[in-house]
């Protein structure tokens, strides 16, 4: 059924054969399947040859039968919510910024953390700037100007900003 020739995986039958892409996990843990349950290879020298364990062949033998070829894409590992910055934990850090908008995400975090929900400063900067409430910089024309921004003769020439006499 399956044969490795010059390292790449083919599916192998009496008229021919097809290539099958390494990263292909689906069609290798089929290939599996259908080695130890319809070739007669057995579960042992399937899972073996596939570099499996026993265990893991029958949990994919369930997971085949439960879901069809979907059920053999494996799935995303770790974490599936986020646990340290919850709904109510986003809420409370909105709600101190509002309040206070001069206040920094440090003392946010410090309030946080004394009214039970456990918090890093890095997680409250984050909502901070997911929710786009960071501090906005006054731009150059709202901010006092020294005299020599004002009138750009009186800057050396070749400076940047400065003009140029022909």
């Amino acid at each position: 059924m399956i044969k490795i020739h010059e390292g790449v995986p083919y599916l192998s039958g009496p008229e021919g054969s097809l290539p099958v892409r390494e990263d292909d996990e689906i069609t290798l843990k089929l290939a599996m399947l259908f080695e130890g349950e319809c070739e007669g290879l057995g579960p042992a020298q399937a899972a073996e040859k596939f570099n499996y364990t026993r265990q893991r062949y029958y949990q994919i033998l369930r997971q085949f039968m439960d879901q069809g070829a979907a059920g053999l894409k494996s799935l995303k590992t770790g974490p599936k919510a986020n646990y340290r910055r919850t709904d109510e934990v986003i809420r409370q850090t909105i709600r101190y910024r509002f309040l206070d908008p001069k206040m920094s995400p440090e003392v946010i975090a410090q309030k946080l953390n004394q009214n039970g929900f456990p918090i890093a400063n890095r997680s409250v900067e984050r909502v901070i700037s997911e929710y786009g409430l960071q501090k906005k910089t006054p731009s150059l024309s709202s901010r006092q100007r020294t005299g020599s921004d004002r009138n750009p003769s009186n800057q050396r020439e070749g400076a940047p900003g400065a003009k140029r006499s022909r």
